[in-house]
């Protein structure tokens, strides 16, 4: 086809179009487009070239131009002719294969992207989008003159063409290359569009389910827009959420919404129900006095939340309006309720765990930095200010950053850039979704070149000289994602912080005192007003310190909304800092390692044992970072730590400063051990082996300083008149020791045959002055965890010397043990003082507690009736039985005694009990087929569990203490402690005691077998 005036040029390669396909060529000439050198074809080219995915719209141009009943001459000369359209319509094929398709089985709906006739220059790339009452107009008509009852066909096809020239507007570019239509504009079409189908869909499920024949009319339904919808911000493909209200909620009007939402998912996308009261459970219809009374009484916060973007979309427009009247005003008094926090609270908990996180980085909704973290942002401050501030009650998120930015509940850059970066998101969703018309929120593999070029290409984002479209997206998704991680973090505590200001420095619009103490409450903070004098306090200081807090704290108070005792965390926060105000690395480091900071709140937030400890050991908050191998909390192995702390106080002559020497290491170890516990960096058994060797460290080192100086006069140095050793007892025996346990020790000593006329009185005398000034010493007050030296379980216990000679151990417990002092000595080993003396005592002790032919029947009969005593009369006054972790059904003196009566039963003939950890003694109870596997494996997760939340207990309360809290913030911050997926106090309070429930069954058939 020959054009007067058309300028010769030579057609470009295929290459050069940015065509890969082999056939590429060949199809360009079978279109009758690569034969000519005329300028109108080289047009078309170059304008496919443009496509997001010149090749797939080629193939889709090929398989339109085989299509029944196109009339391919004309489409080809208004390609030639119609630059706008050209634009278009290859914006469209390139990018969606779905309404690439729709034209192929729609062959004359090409013509509605067609540029107006009297269009020139700029204003071709231009076309009219219909009204809202155009579209409904156009959809009712489209009901009314279908005669064949084939409604969900022809509205299915004009719901795609509508989709077609909205796509074609926004995918074409611009002049300037920029998308046809702003993103605002993109979501408040395809809301009024969803709008008029809904009411088509109600049209036609009159006509279905009431007809014509008494001539009543229909029920009274108004249908309310939700959601996206609701805001008039939807998405291209979407479910559609409503509510249906009516005038008499009966079976007819069950039955008419049920037909809408069955026309519309036919015909145009998912209706969902599910945000109506009581969810899917619920009725499907109610009136709107049902509905008052719901919201009145039942509803929780995440339904209010809901109800911010509730609009009438369809139906009867008075009961649409009486319903929105109705409800909204509760809406902004919602924040009054008692139950908000939590429930905000559980809310974002939800969020979190809603993506696996090995597609997280993926999500464009949910992902970290992502829309969902936007809108629950932006929601939360409507739902906080809102109720004294009419100009936040919008519905539109972009509506909504405004309001909130003029405001001054956030700063009118935040909420430019906030906007910035949910706009583009939003983009990106689009084209995802225009792809194949499929509900998606997932960006291609990071490792795709080719789909994110194509999303790339298809977003019209640029090469910017440097890098080309791939690289530019790929960094701009970076930045997006930065930007609105840290912007979420800040929405909230900035104002917060301009608050809290010294007078004069306010600024215009920033947030009164009471808005800000709301908005604390809403995050979780319980005294909110001392919450804002911390702030003020650390902020108005003068210097840097001040600047450089302004700059850390709204990162740092989202990272503490997030912990079970905010508040708490705060108040340790400010004590630290004030505490290390001269340290110049600590607020450096905090920002300048996010994962020292994040860690050092999450701590702060939940523990009242760690804060105390690190006011006084703060450099272990520099090893919260990573290292080169893993985070630095699990640098130092237990036994090195235990030799570096000997010997760091084995350099002192003076006991004192000896000791003072290894409690500030034995501190420092403290500190590290239970941040990296309650990080979740260290099992339960390490914890325990930790804290062993920390304890057996202390007194050898105590024990060597005490000697050192009693055997020091002047410059002589004395010959010991006696050998000493230290046995442990209890937990520290079995080297299973908690943060709250002592160290149960009996003290063994014989007469040094080195000191001349040394005898057994001597040495006894000699080894308890030694004895009494070691625990005298380690007993002293101090701010660090006691260090309490418990010898009662020595034969006589407290009637009894501290110190015996091996000799008289022997006798004592040949002649007149006890069946619990026997049990006591399951769980003796040497760990301090002299090495052989301790091992020689261990070899006596065997026969007495692993006797040949076993422990006698009386002495198990014995066990069993102390064990049941136990049970009837240890247990504190008000403690709970089933939570008491030491003393409760299934908790560690069950598991312990059960592990002891089968080791006092069997030990003579299964060698493998001759141990003193519960847990090893279990996995040989099991090897030596004591217990079924079953049953072992129960009573070692009860050990575990127990042990985990006595520990967290410590971590949480500060002190020693056994008994669970029950339900609420205390729980919650055991569960987290204690590594709880999830941290919810009820789920774990629910574990535990069907662990140790299942437990308790096991050591009862144990003691009663």
């Amino acid at each position: 086809m020959a054009y007067p005036g058309a300028q010769r040029r030579k057609l470009p390669s295929v290459g050069r179009l940015g065509l890969v396909d082999r056939y590429a060529a060949a199809d360009l000439t079978a279109l009758g487009w690569y034969s000519a050198y005329t300028q109108p074809n080289v047009d078309v080219l170059w304008a496919l070239s443009r496509a997001a995915d010149a090749d797939a719209a080629l193939r889709t141009l090929v398989r339109l131009s085989e299509a029944p009943g196109i009339d391919w001459a004309e489409l080809s000369a208004a390609l030639m002719s119609d630059r706008g359209l050209r634009g278009r319509f290859f914006g469209v094929l390139g990018s969606s294969v779905a309404l690439g398709d729709h034209l192929i089985t729609h062959p004359d709906s090409w013509k509605l992207l067609t540029s107006p006739e009297d269009a020139e220059g700029a204003d071709c790339w231009s076309i009219t989008l219909p009204s809202p009452a155009e579209l409904r107009a156009m959809f009712a008509a489209c009901v009314t003159e279908t005669t064949d009852g084939a409604y969900v066909e022809r509205l299915r096809s004009l719901y795609r063409d509508r989709l077609l020239v909205l796509a074609a507007i926004d995918l074409a570019p611009t002049v300037e290359g920029l998308p046809g239509l702003p993103f605002v504009a993109v979501g408040e079409h395809l809301a009024d569009l969803a709008d008029a189908a809904l009411a088509a869909a109600l049209q036609v499920a009159q006509l279905l389910v009431c007809g014509d024949e008494a001539g009543d009319p229909a029920p009274r339904l108004a249908v309310i827009a939700m959601g996206k919808c609701g805001a008039r911000e939807l998405n291209y493909v979407s479910d559609v959420d409503v509510i249906f209200v009516a005038e008499e909620a009966d079976a007819l009007s069950t039955r008419l919404a049920g037909e809408v939402m069955r026309v519309a998912g036919e015909a145009f996308f998912e209706v969902d129900a599910g945000l109506r009261p009581e969810g899917r459970h619920g009725a499907l219809v109610r009136t709107l006095e049902s509905h008052v009374a719901y919201y009145q009484r039942w509803a929780k916060t995440w339904e209010f939340q809901a109800l911010l973007k509730a609009r009438p979309a369809a139906g009867d427009a008075e009961l649409g309006r009486a319903y929105v009247d109705a409800l909204l005003p509760m809406v902004w008094t919602a924040c009054e309720r008692e139950d908000f926090v939590p429930d905000v609270q559980a809310m974002r908990r939800r969020v979190a765990q809603l993506v696996p996180a090995e597609i997280r980085s993926r999500e464009i909704k949910l992902g970290s930095g992502g829309l969902r973290d936007v809108e629950f942002a932006v929601q939360l401050l409507q739902l906080v200010h809102g109720r004294g501030d009419e100009s936040l009650h919008v519905a539109s998120t972009v509506d909504a950053l405004a309001a909130l930015g003029a405001g001054g509940y956030i700063g009118r850059e935040d909420s430019a850039d906030l906007t910035a970066s949910y706009e583009f998101l939003r983009l990106l969703e689009h084209r995802l979704q225009l792809q194949r018309l499929k509900r998606t929120h997932m960006l291609p593999p990071p490792d795709d070149d080719e789909a994110l070029r194509w999303l790339a290409r298809a977003a019209h984002i640029r090469p910017d000289g440097r890098r080309d479209a791939l690289g530019v997206l790929r960094a701009e998704l970076k930045a997006q994602n930065r930007r609105v991680s840290r912007l979420h973090a800040k929405l909230f505590y900035q104002p917060l912080l301009e608050a809290v200001r010294p007078a004069g420095l306010e600024l215009v619009g920033g947030l009164t005192p009471g808005a800000a103490e709301r908005q604390l409450a809403a995050l979780g903070y319980e005294a909110p007003h001392n919450a804002l004098t911390h702030l003020a306090a650390m902020t108005n200081q003068s210097g840097r310190r001040g600047q450089v807090q302004t700059v850390l704290l709204p990162t740092l108070l989202y990272w503490l909304s997030g912990t079970p005792n905010p508040d708490a965390g705060l108040l340790a926060y400010r004590r630290l800092s004030e505490a290390l105000g001269q340290q110049r690395w600590y607020l450096s480091t905090l920002r300048d390692s996010s994962a020292v900071a994040k860690r050092l709140m999450r701590v702060l937030g939940t523990s009242a044992y760690i804060p105390d400890l690190l006011m006084r050991a703060p450099d272990v908050i520099q090893s919260y970072g990573d290292g080169p191998s893993g985070p630095k909390l699990l640098d130092p192995a237990p036994d090195a730590v235990a030799r570096a702390l000997i010997a760091s106080a084995g350099r002192y002559p003076d006991p004192e400063r000896a000791i003072a020497v290894a409690r500030s290491l034995r501190r420092h170890e403290l500190a590290r051990i239970a941040s990296a516990d309650l990080l979740g960096m260290l099992e339960v058994t390490d914890v325990c082996r930790a804290l062993t060797a920390v304890w057996v460290a202390v007194l050898q080192a105590a024990l060597e300083a005490i000697i050192r100086v009693n055997l020091t006069s002047g410059d002589e140095v004395m010959t010991a008149p006696a050998r000493i050793a230290v046995i442990a007892m209890g937990r520290l025996g079995g080297g299973e020791l908690g943060y709250g346990s002592d160290a149960d020790v009996m003290f063994v000593c014989e007469a040094n045959e080195e000191a001349a006329g040394a005898d057994d009185a001597d040495a006894v005398r000699w080894a308890t002055t030694i004895v009494e000034q070691v625990r005298a010493l380690l007993g002293t007050a101090s701010a660090d965890p006691p260090l309490q030296v418990d010898i009662n379980l020595r034969p006589e216990g407290r009637t009894g010397p501290p110190v015996r000679t091996l000799a008289s151990y022997a006798a004592y417990y040949a002649q007149w043990a006890q069946p619990w002092e026997i049990q006591a000595l399951l769980r003796a080993n040497w760990v301090a003082g002299d090495a052989d003396l301790g091992n020689r005592f261990l070899q006596m002790v065997d026969d007495t507690r692993y006797p040949a032919g076993g422990v006698s029947a009386d002495a198990v009969r014995e066990i069993r009736r102390v064990k049941a005593r136990v049970d009837a009369e240890r247990l504190p006054r008000g403690a709970d039985p089933n939570t008491h972790t030491k003393l409760g059904r299934g908790g560690l003196a069950d598991i312990e005694w059960t592990v002891q009566l089968l080791q006092l039963r069997h030990a003579h003939r299964v060698a493998a009990l001759h141990n003193t950890s519960t847990l090893e003694t279990l996995d040989a109870i099991a090897a030596a087929g004591l217990l079924e596997e079953d049953d072992v494996d129960r009573l070692r997760q009860a050990w575990l569990t127990a042990t985990r939340a006595r520990n967290a207990l410590v971590l949480v309360r500060g002190k020693p203490t056994d008994q669970l809290p029950g339900p609420g913030r205390a729980l919650n911050a055991v569960a987290v402690a204690a590594g709880w997926p999830g941290g919810d106090g009820g789920e774990f309070l629910d574990n535990y005691l069907r662990v140790t429930r299942r437990a308790k069954a096991v050591v009862r058939k144990v003691f009663g077998d």
